[in-house]
């Protein structure tokens, strides 16, 4: 799977952003809210732009929590303007009793993914398939203890356990975000139990379910490391091409008019397993 593309700000190019979703369905992509901050916090439009998230920023506890929440939402706005061609401002952002947001209107055609972790913002847009997306700072402290009966199963546990006690938390986060990534993509969240999730990693090092082979074939995984201090984990499920929307045949909002986009430089590394990561 592609590496995330970076977004910068609103006003960054976003022709990458389009191409990716055209040639592959989806497109994953990430910032910071200090790059977008701002510009979301002095646009004149930020209640507009919210819609009915206005009252949920206008409630959020403290202001940093209000502008992650302000930031977040606006990236994926802007992520699905691209992709749908229209303006952010003629989107609408639903949740699912889950938590998943969804945009108003558009059902099971375009399905979202959020997530974020101190300063990065992920956010995923698919035509083609449920995507899910899970970042982590790569040098996060767990207890391997106490965790490994909760995220692992059996054979991942194993693997685990016969590793050096340094590369062994690297590898459990990892599996951490992959998995929340996958039950992300389900609809399920952290409701799904981690242990009774399995991976393992194939012969090139890319990371596949330990399920039913034909339902595990319509998968993909992968894990990026981006700017040298997160994982970015992401997950999705193919649609059968045939059944594929395609960006015009997606409903659209009326009066849409067309995002502006451009081209943003690659960045990321994909990170393998089994074998060293760079992040």
């Amino acid at each position: 799977m592609a590496e995330p593309v970076h977004v910068a700000g609103p006003q960054h190019p976003w022709d990458e952003v389009a191409e990716r979703a055209r040639d592959t369905g989806h497109v994953v992509v990430h910032t910071s809210w200090g790059e977008w901050l701002t510009a979301a916090l002095l646009d004149p439009e930020l209640r507009a732009l919210l819609g009915r998230d206005w009252p949920r920023y206008r409630e959020a506890p403290t202001p940093p929590s209000r502008f992650v929440f302000a930031v977040s939402r606006l990236v994926v706005k802007h992520t699905a303007a691209a992709v749908l061609e229209v303006a952010p401002a003629d989107l609408d952002i639903a949740y699912q009793p889950s938590g998943r947001p969804t945009l108003r209107g558009f059902g099971e055609d375009l399905q979202l993914s959020l997530a974020h972790t101190e300063e990065l913002i992920v956010a995923a847009v698919s035509l083609n398939g449920p995507v899910g997306v899970d970042a982590e700072v790569s040098t996060r402290e767990m207890s391997y203890e106490l965790l490994r009966p909760q995220v692992c199963t059996e054979r991942e546990a194993n693997v685990l356990d016969a590793l050096p006690e340094g590369e062994r938390m690297a590898r459990l986060l990892r599996l951490w975000t992959l998995k929340e990534a996958y039950t992300k993509a389900l609809g399920q969240g952290m409701r799904r139990r981690f242990s009774a999730v399995g991976f393992h990693w194939d012969a090139e090092g890319h990371p596949v379910l330990d399920e039913d082979a034909d339902f595990a074939d319509d998968w993909s995984f992968a894990t990026h490391c981006v700017h040298g201090r997160y994982l970015v984990s992401q997950a999705h499920h193919h649609t059968p091409s045939e059944l594929r929307p395609t960006a015009a045949a997606v409903p659209t909002p009326p009066d849409a008019v067309a995002a502006e986009r451009g081209r943003e430089e690659p960045l990321r590394q994909v990170v393998a397993f089994p074998g060293r990561s760079g992040c």
